[in-house]
């Protein structure tokens, strides 16, 4: 289990998160009836200059001319934005990460390609650091036919490709290999806005030894300081941010009331 300290010295980063598709940003339920949320460089910098902590980038569509089109964003992102940046989606080689790298990124996130094969996450680390590797999880509750341990699978391909692979055994060789931050997003809770699965949080929680990000379902301000208190180290949200339903200073006020330490 992590090192966790009393809440009144831990620190949440708030994130938000930025689903790109064909140079836009956009956002939907469970991945599905996606629709326009503006431009990446300009909600960045808007998110930047309102106190985000980091911003994180995702190539919804993982097409060879979406990650093309990920590069002269992050290009322009970091030109523009003085918070670290996260790039996943389609990233599938160490030519991938470097060319991200290059961009601009700061961190890069792996999920499809390194559950495909998993060699790619040591790989990564080796050669670039533990602390520029995210590992995506886009886990859900099994489905018919599917059982695993934990009763939680990872999944590809934005959600909708089954892998009967448990979560929490991907969590564990994923860190022992090399990722050094995880992104937890639950694709049953994703854009509905009824709160994080804190249940699936709270078991990662308790195996995952690197610092632990909650994503999918946030709608209040109070549902991220609950994560918070099931043992996120970072909270992630999307459309609740961009479409104005709350705001990073309304999360971070709501953290603080709750005794978390915010920048």
């Amino acid at each position: 289990m992590s090192q966790r300290f009393a809440e009144d010295t831990l620190t949440i980063r708030v994130i938000p998160c930025l689903d790109v598709n064909a140079g836009r940003v956009v956002k939907g339920v469970n991945f599905e009836n996606l629709r326009d949320a503006g431009d990446p460089v300009e909600l960045a910098a808007c998110y930047s200059e309102s106190g985000a902590d980091e911003i994180t980038f995702l190539d919804v569509s993982a097409s060879q001319e979406g990650r093309a089109t990920m590069t002269g964003i992050v290009e322009r992102c970091a030109a523009e934005v003085f918070v670290p940046l996260t790039v996943g989606g389609g990233v599938r080689s160490l030519e991938d990460v470097d060319r991200l790298l290059r961009a601009g990124a700061d961190k890069v996130g792996v999920n499809t390609a390194a559950i495909a094969r998993p060699e790619l996450i040591e790989e990564i680390a080796k050669r670039f650091g533990v602390q520029i590797l995210v590992l995506s999880a886009d886990a859900r509750r099994v489905r018919e036919g599917v059982e695993t341990p934990s009763g939680f699978e990872v999944t590809t391909h934005g959600g909708k490709q089954s892998t009967g692979i448990d979560l929490l055994e991907w969590i564990r060789k994923a860190t022992d290999l090399g990722a050094g931050e995880v992104l937890l997003n639950s694709m049953d809770a994703d854009g509905t806005k009824n709160g994080f699965d804190l249940e699936m949080l709270g078991m990662v929680r308790e195996i995952c030894p690197v610092p632990l990000i909650a994503s999918g379902g946030a709608g209040t301000a109070a549902h991220f300081v609950e994560a918070a208190r099931a043992g996120a180290d970072a909270v992630l949200g999307a459309s609740v941010f961009h479409f104005g339903e709350v705001s990073l200073a309304e999360v971070k006020q709501a953290l603080g009331d709750a005794g978390f330490a915010v920048r």
